[in-house]
């Protein structure tokens, strides 16, 4: 009897505390990354001797390898990043991008050359459009941010997404740049040393290959080693391995080789049907300027997987960036049958309706995301324009105002003010408007739309000076609006000043040529040229 409960004290004293390695793979179960490398770090510190708890684990090595292999996933976890969606373009694969099939592309088959809207979408007068001429989408992705600026004067003045004084590079974004991540995550130096590896060695032992081939190439971002690693290990599982074909076309695109990594996609999509080979496939088909391919590859992937949300929200965001409004909406209402929660799906479909004059349908989209708990600037700056729109006064200014409350940066307090400038418009009262504006441009000072704005504001006062000085700064802002541009034609007709008048008519014709008015202004200036 006595020896049984004094047994049964000890284990309990001893059972409270789990053993090391099961408690650094909680940890890293539970997402706590940066615990379960600090306790992998300890174990493997621990003399050889020591390392034999959980020899099983490691396989043949001990507890020590399983500790290394753990660690390696833990730093991988904590600076991961989804390749399929993250996609930046830098300036040099923009304006240096000698991937392009057809120097002059059919209209509707290529992204470069934006189709007047094919699918009866708004024009510019109603919905405003980016850079490269496409409309305005609802939710901001990478590639509707930077556009495709067609000069390169015009590319070093994209929109500055990444908040630095730098244009969008592929090294501004978000691939640290070689090795930084190593020294965020491990202050006292490099956890694997790459250039002692013996690649061979590791190629030819799968389940760590596969750890450390992710650790190189999203934490150490070291592309080439990757490769290496990547070609060894595929030749030792006899080129049978899909996930090794998947890698290895990854590494390809990063190094900008497309055409060998759509055959590596290719080839991995024989062995294993994948719905992330064919999105990657996907994103070489967009980046070689091909989306009608890219289209019919999310259709057959549809075929054997249907209702995923992945592929169909594919081709509705094809259709949005080659200008077909229409077909992206019907993709995007597909994708909310699937998952009614897809807070990209409600987003366009909701400013396609405010865009399309149906503010009260696009107020609906927007108050779900709010249910879904959605909380931030944007979603609020969308609902008081679509109360203002719908008549809905009473909740424009209290939305507004909470948007000014939770915007992040500056950026944003400028989209707040200029929309509520047009409210004020609106309503008529042109000083709170002209102040708002002004609040635009000490809170982001290139906000194009706002100067033209104030331009014909000062206008009506009747100063002719500051207006045109601000429509010219509008102008050379944002080539591609219509509107400085016209209002610039419009004053210097009136004050007789015919020739910069025309060359001012013909841009606004050409960044949007269905504009009646400027039509009307080019032909009258032309019969002034010809009395003359």
């Amino acid at each position: 009897g006595p020896s049984r409960s004094r047994c049964g004290g000890a284990a309990g004293g001893m059972g409270l505390e789990p053993e090391p390695l099961f408690q650094a793979w909680s940890y890293f179960r539970r997402r706590k990354f940066r615990q379960c490398a600090d306790l992998c770090s300890q174990l493997l510190e621990r003399p050889p001797s020591e390392q034999v708890v959980g020899a099983g684990a490691g396989g043949g090595g001990g507890g020590g390898l399983a500790a290394w292999s753990l660690k390696t996933r833990a730093l991988t976890e904590m600076v991961y990043v989804d390749e399929i969606d993250m996609d930046q373009e830098g300036i040099a694969e923009i304006m240096l991008d000698e991937n392009a099939i057809a120097q002059v592309a059919r209209p509707g088959t290529s992204l470069k050359l934006p189709g007047t809207s094919q699918g009866g979408g708004p024009s510019p007068a109603v919905r405003p459009v980016t850079q490269s001429g496409r409309p305005i989408t609802g939710f901001v992705r990478p590639s509707t941010q930077s556009g495709r600026p067609s000069t390169m004067e015009q590319a070093i003045r994209t929109p500055r997404t990444a908040l630095t004084a730098r244009p969008i590079t592929s090294a501004s974004g978000r691939y640290g740049r070689l090795g930084t991540a190593s020294m965020i995550t491990n202050p006292d130096g490099p956890f694997i040393n790459l250039s002692r590896l013996n690649l061979a060695k590791y190629a030819q032992k799968p389940k760590l290959a596969k750890a450390l081939f992710e650790y190189i190439f999203h934490h150490e971002n070291d592309v080439k080693n990757a490769l290496d690693l990547a070609a060894l290990a595929t030749e030792h599982a006899q080129f049978k391995d899909w996930w090794w074909k998947v890698q290895i076309g990854k590494c390809y695109y990063r190094l900008g080789l497309y055409r060998e990594a759509e055959k590596q996609f290719k080839s991995s999509l024989k062995q294993q049907d994948m719905v992330d080979t064919i999105l990657y496939l996907a994103k070489v088909y967009l980046r070689l300027d091909q989306p009608v391919t890219a289209l019919n590859l999310f259709k057959q992937g549809l075929d054997r997987f249907p209702g995923e949300v992945s592929l169909i929200c594919g081709i509705a965001r094809i259709y949005e960036e080659m200008n077909n409004i229409s077909s992206a909406a019907e993709y995007y209402k597909d994708v909310l049958k699937q998952d009614n929660t897809h807070v990209e799906a409600i987003a366009c479909i909701g400013s396609n309706h405010f865009y399309s004059d149906q503010p009260e349908l696009a107020l609906r989209f927007y108050r779900r995301l709010l249910q879904m708990g959605v909380y931030n600037c944007q979603l609020f700056n969308n609902l008081g324009l679509c109360c203002f729109y719908a008549q809905q006064y009473d909740m424009t200014l209290s939305s507004f105002e909470r948007a000014l409350f939770l915007a992040e940066n500056e950026e944003e307090t400028a989209d707040v003010w200029y929309n509520l400038g047009h409210v004020a418009v609106g309503i008529g009262d042109l000083n709170l408007a002209y102040q708002c504006f002004r609040l635009t441009l000490v809170n982001n000072n290139d906000y194009a739309e706002a100067y033209n704005n104030l331009a014909v504001l000062e206008m009506r006062k009747g100063h002719i000076e500051q207006a045109r000085a601000l429509l010219q700064t509008a102008s050379s802002l944002a080539p591609h609006m219509y509107e400085p541009h016209f209002n610039f034609a419009i004053l210097s007709e009136k004050v007789g000043d015919l020739q910069r008048s025309y060359t001012a008519a013909q841009k606004s014709a050409e960044a949007f040529p269905g504009h009646v008015d400027t039509q009307e202004l080019i032909k009258q200036l032309k019969q002034h040229f010809a009395m003359l």
